[in-house]
């Protein structure tokens, strides 16, 4: 079995599982759009890998370890989507959950994919307690602050930001997270495997921002041009495309150089 095939057959378990029976419709719909809409599945596909590494010797924890951190990453889509932030109107190709569903269940979806990451994980969890709680630290990490995700989309909110900071904590910090997920998962230590999480981490970003300046929206399955319209730090703009580029095959060097 692919990666990305567990990936995908464990996000579908998992979510229906932890939807249950009862709650609102278009709810539930609306989050089932922001999960099964598309996307190439890296960071659950991340966390396996280095799980499939170390042993894996607990699949189903490294299984919910992965969905959790995808669901969050889906939840940051549909916020950052939202008219507060990217006004977006779609997403991979498709209409944008607020468009498609409303602004009020956008919101709604978002909080509720965060609140199912943490139901998945835990749920799967109990039966090792040890690395459960070490797993809820490091998806929190990767998610709240200083440096996680949410830090990151807040840094678009100052009057300025430094890159680095801004890219590390936007994109970096979740897919660290990932790659520790996959050690936690098999009671290895996270450290040695956290610097593949950062490179990479680091590399998308860098990528994204290329593809903003270079892509069109048919392309990208999004708006393009959302850096410069909303005054965002990119690497394009700083470094320029030819340095931008440069700086990514340095940053995927590295991650090679890290495993």
């Amino acid at each position: 079995m692919s990666l990305l095939t567990r990936a995908e057959q464990a996000l579908s378990t998992h979510f229906e599982q932890a939807a249950g029976v009862g709650a609102p419709p278009r709810l539930v719909a609306a989050m089932r759009h922001a999960v099964f809409s598309g996307g190439a599945r890296i960071r659950p596909q991340l966390c396996m890998a280095v799980a499939t590494a170390c042993g894996d010797d607990t699949p189903e924890l490294t299984n919910a370890a992965a969905v959790a951190l995808e669901l969050m990453h889906c939840a940051s889509l549909v916020h950052d989507d939202m008219p507060a932030f990217d006004n977006a109107d779609t997403r991979r190709g498709l209409p944008t959950v607020h468009k498609a569903f409303s602004e009020p269940l956008a919101l709604l979806a978002g909080d509720g994919l965060i609140v199912m990451a943490y139901r998945v994980l835990l749920q799967a969890g109990v039966q090792r307690p040890d690395r459960l709680i070490r797993l809820m630290d490091n998806l929190s990490t990767g998610v709240g602050l200083p440096h996680g995700i949410v830090a990151g989309q807040a840094w678009e909110c100052e009057s300025s930001a430094d890159l680095g900071q801004y890219q590390r904590a936007k994109t970096g910090a979740l897919f660290v997270s990932a790659t520790c997920a996959g050690a936690l998962s098999c009671g290895v230590a996270p450290e040695p495997w956290a610097h593949l999480g950062h490179y990479l981490g680091e590399a998308y970003q860098v990528a994204d921002d290329i593809r903003d300046v270079i892509a069109d929206a048919a392309t990208l399955g999004k708006p393009a041009g959302q850096d410069a319209l909303h005054a965002r730090p990119s690497s394009a703009q700083a470094l320029g495309l030819t340095g931008a580029i440069a700086h990514f095959d340095h940053l995927i060097d590295q991650a090679a150089g890290s495993i």
